[in-house]
């Protein structure tokens, strides 16, 4: 089985939209963790979806899907401290009705542009390898600072890749790990993938999309409005040319 465990326990500091988490603004009459979801939802081989939420937005997120009609949600828990106790809490609640050797994808809330293809390239080689991870490669030369003023090294661009959503599981490779980080007293590692890194495990990448941007800033939320907009747009055009407008 495949499951899903979307983590969105996130207040959106960076997007400077404090009177609502970022997950919930409404891009093109839908909120972004709504989209988030329905790609997810409406994927062939995902059997079902956990989601690891603000603990006084659960309510507001049932609401949410009901009225958007989202198959496949079949539970929301409260989000932890931080994104990986959030993921943490999302993991347990799918350890109640899953086998070590399921796969699991760990996706945060804002990446309403996920796409079907990446999706299913994410189930078939966490199946194969029990670990999958989406990179795309830097475009960018990348520098080496300790103190945010002065750099010293030049990291090998062809060697740097950068990390996407969903990552991919076994049910056994995942647990283990935050078992393991709970042990050692791991408690914020940025993703679930340097996580294993951190545990001296090797993690499987596979090219991930460059549209497939995590909604963070107001300039990403810019650019995903206007990706809308443009498809709003052709779609009207289309229209039009159908009928001779």
């Amino acid at each position: 089985m495949v499951h899903v465990v979307i983590f969105a326990g996130g207040v959106g500091a960076r997007m400077k939209s404090l009177d609502i988490p970022k997950q919930f603004i409404n891009v093109d009459g839908k909120p972004i963790i709504i989209r988030t979801l329905e790609n997810f939802a409406t994927h062939p081989d995902v059997d079902d979806i956990v989601i690891s939420c603000l603990a006084d937005k659960i309510e507001y997120m049932w609401e949410l899907i009901a009225q958007y009609k989202v198959a496949k949600v079949t539970s929301i828990v409260p989000g932890g401290e931080n994104g990986h106790g959030s993921i943490h809490n999302g993991l347990v609640e799918v350890q109640r009705f899953s086998s070590p050797e399921d796969i699991v994808l760990i996706c945060d809330g804002v990446r309403p542009l996920i796409s079907h293809q990446l999706i299913s390239d994410c189930i078939e080689t966490a199946t194969k390898y029990e670990t999958a991870v989406p990179v795309t490669p830097s475009i960018d030369s990348v520098l080496q600072s300790e103190d945010g003023e002065t750099c010293c090294k030049s990291l090998p661009r062809k060697q740097m890749y950068i990390t996407q959503a969903p990552q991919g599981y076994t049910m056994r490779k995942i647990m283990h790990a935050h078992d393991e980080a709970e042990r050692l007293g791991i408690t914020n590692p940025i993703s679930s993938s340097e996580l294993l890194i951190e545990l001296g495990e090797t993690v499987h990448i596979f090219k991930g999309e460059r549209d497939n941007i995590k909604v963070t800033t107001p300039e990403d939320l810019q650019f995903l409005r206007s990706r809308y907009y443009y498809k709003s747009f052709k779609n009207f055009a289309k229209e039009e040319l159908k009928y001779g407008l």
